[in-house]
């Protein structure tokens, strides 16, 4: 039983990588999309389609950037392994598909934070400001994510979770002030 719950975690870990990248950017990108059309005053219905059409079309384009990068290095070390066992260890270490489907799920998974407090506005509205709502929800994932990194990099949980946060914060600072800026050019 310990063998098999090893070989498990063996799996889990050789994908964890892939899933913080997915869910950063997922995360982030979403979050920029409603933060920068939030700055531009842009109607609740609007920033649920940019934010879905930006979830699943960016999403997918993740996962096909994670699939050719993953095969590149797997060719790439195929063409100059010598050994059997080299070419076995890469065969065993590189998966490409798999690493493209943890990057697309966890692109979903986490990127769909930013956009929930929406979905829930337009399903029974919210008497609230709908945008700190989503912030939070949006924290949530970053915080989600930002243990995992720390997971991953053997750090403290409140360093990764920092790192990620901040990070995020900025992005989305720069989306909404870029969304106002466009939106009173515009306008």
């Amino acid at each position: 039983m310990a063998s098999s719950t090893s070989h498990i975690y063996q799996k889990i870990e050789k994908y964890l990588g892939e899933f913080v990248y997915g869910g950063i950017d997922g995360c982030v990108t979403t979050f920029a999309v409603v933060a920068g059309s939030v700055g531009a005053n842009l109607d609740s219905s609007i920033i649920i389609i940019l934010g879905f059409a930006n979830l699943l079309a960016d999403g997918f384009a993740m996962s096909v950037g994670a699939y050719l990068s993953a095969k590149t290095e797997k060719d790439n070390g195929l063409k100059y392994a010598s050994k059997q066992e080299d070419i076995d260890q890469l065969e065993r270490n590189f998966n490409p598909l798999g690493k493209s489907i943890v990057t697309y799920i966890s692109f979903l998974l986490i990127g769909i934070f930013p956009l929930l407090a929406y979905v829930f506005d337009y399903i029974s509205p919210i008497k609230a400001n709908v945008f700190l709502y989503s912030s939070i929800c949006t924290g949530i994932g970053f915080v989600i994510v930002g243990s995992l990194k720390s997971y991953i990099n053997h750090i403290a949980i409140w360093k990764g979770v920092a790192e990620t946060l901040l990070l995020g914060i900025l992005a989305a600072i720069v989306s909404y002030y870029v969304g106002g800026f466009i939106e009173g050019v515009i306008s």
